[in-house]
């Protein structure tokens, strides 16, 4: 009895202390250089391949990954296209040679989820609890759309100019724009009395780029949206933005990973002393490494919101979130943020099954959506530069 006690005590000792060598190591296994991810000048290798498959799916036609999509969320199917479009113009602008084929596409988008929309409505694209009740202001629109179409019709002229895009940016940016000025918290509705954060800066986004295309001017407006947003719709704890709020400013969630790593991103283009301190906030409360793999929590310590589809799952213990992980990709991005970017891939590549396939890649435990949104991270950065030359500090 004792010698299979001490046996099994060696036994428990030397897993433990496997253990201690092998987990450390585990990481280096997974962990690339970042010109493998990330490239400074032109696109990297992950990112043609990530981009090659989405090409392929807008090519060869994607009715079955749309419909899988919109089993789950309608939502999705609106983002993956919006990322997607915006990815595809900052890839534009770091392979001029390839504009052609990367524009083609864009358009094919806009002009396929605008026909969608003018056809079925923005409700197409939206959650079911859009129905749920009223909006607030009449007619009804969802910020949601709006902002993210307005979005890519303006990074599309940002591009090169196509004349057909200039009437309907400029009709969906006054529509935006009178919208969240009748509001009190001078944002617009997303879904029935509850305005969202990232839809909100997105909008605004839009049409500071949309102001310097047309010679317009809403920077008082802009000026007024982030003075107000600084006073009323920041978490106490944490200093960070909430997520979501209803029409007249009253907060109904807090801070969440999947919002405001893409928040933080767009806030670049309009306040860069702001943008960097959330960023560093939400980095702080939300930004988790552990023996080189990195991942996003979907709350900070001090508040928990109802789980839902756009947090995705959150695995206990560790509250990795992976709404929250998808989006820190872009916030690490944005901010030069090497080490939290690495150990992001580091993760990605160990738990999300790769699966390379004709020089083009997927996720396997990703989808569309998330796909699009992980390209837009390895690509961005020229299209606010260039947005930047004309915006006045």
């Amino acid at each position: 009895m004792i010698s299979c006690r001490h046996r099994a005590l060696l036994g428990s000792m030397s897993l433990a202390i496997a253990a201690a060598i092998w987990l450390p190591c585990l990481h280096l296994l997974y962990r690339q250089k970042q010109d493998h991810f990330r490239s400074d000048s032109g696109v990297s290798v992950k990112a043609q391949q990530l981009a090659a498959r989405h090409l392929h799916l807008w090519s060869a036609g994607q009715s079955n990954e749309i419909t899988r999509m919109r089993r789950s969320n309608a939502e999705w199917d609106f983002m993956g296209r919006s990322f997607l479009a915006w990815s595809l113009a900052e890839m534009a602008l770091r392979e001029p040679e390839s504009k052609s084929i990367y524009v083609g596409v864009i358009d094919q988008i806009i002009e396929d989820t605008v026909r969608l929309e003018r056809e079925k409505s923005f409700y197409f694209f939206s959650m079911s609890y859009a129905k749920s009740r009223p909006y607030v202001q009449q007619p009804a629109r969802s910020q949601f759309v709006d902002s993210e179409i307005a979005l890519m019709l303006a990074v599309r002229r940002l591009v090169e100019s196509k004349s057909e895009y200039k009437p309907m940016l400029q009709e969906r940016i006054v529509q935006m724009v009178e919208r969240m000025k009748k509001s009190p918290s001078l944002s617009a509705e997303s879904y029935p009395d509850e305005c969202w954060m990232f839809d909100n800066v997105v909008a605004l986004v839009a049409i500071q780029i949309a102001d310097e295309l047309d010679g317009e001017d809403h920077s008082e407006f802009i000026k007024y949206w982030l003075s107000l947003a600084k006073q009323k719709l920041i978490h106490r704890e944490t200093g960070l933005l909430v997520s979501s709020f209803t029409w007249d400013g009253t907060p109904l969630d807090g801070p969440e990973g999947s919002s405001i790593w893409m928040v933080t991103h767009c806030l670049r283009l309009l306040d860069e002393e702001f943008a960097r301190d959330q960023f560093r906030r939400a980095r702080r409360e939300l930004g988790r490494e552990l023996m080189g793999f990195g991942w996003s929590r979907e709350w900070p310590v001090s508040w928990k919101g109802a789980r839902d589809i756009d947090a995705g799952a959150v695995i206990p213990g560790l509250e990795i979130s992976a709404g929250g992980s998808g989006m820190a990709f872009i916030a690490a991005s944005s901010f030069a943020d090497h080490q939290f970017l690495s150990s992001l891939h580091t993760t990605l590549d160990f738990a999300a099954f790769p699966k390379h396939e004709g020089g083009r890649l997927k996720y396997c435990a990703s989808n569309q959506v998330g796909d699009a949104a992980l390209l837009y991270a390895m690509v961005l950065g020229p299209i606010w530069e260039k947005a930047k030359q004309g915006i006045k500090p």
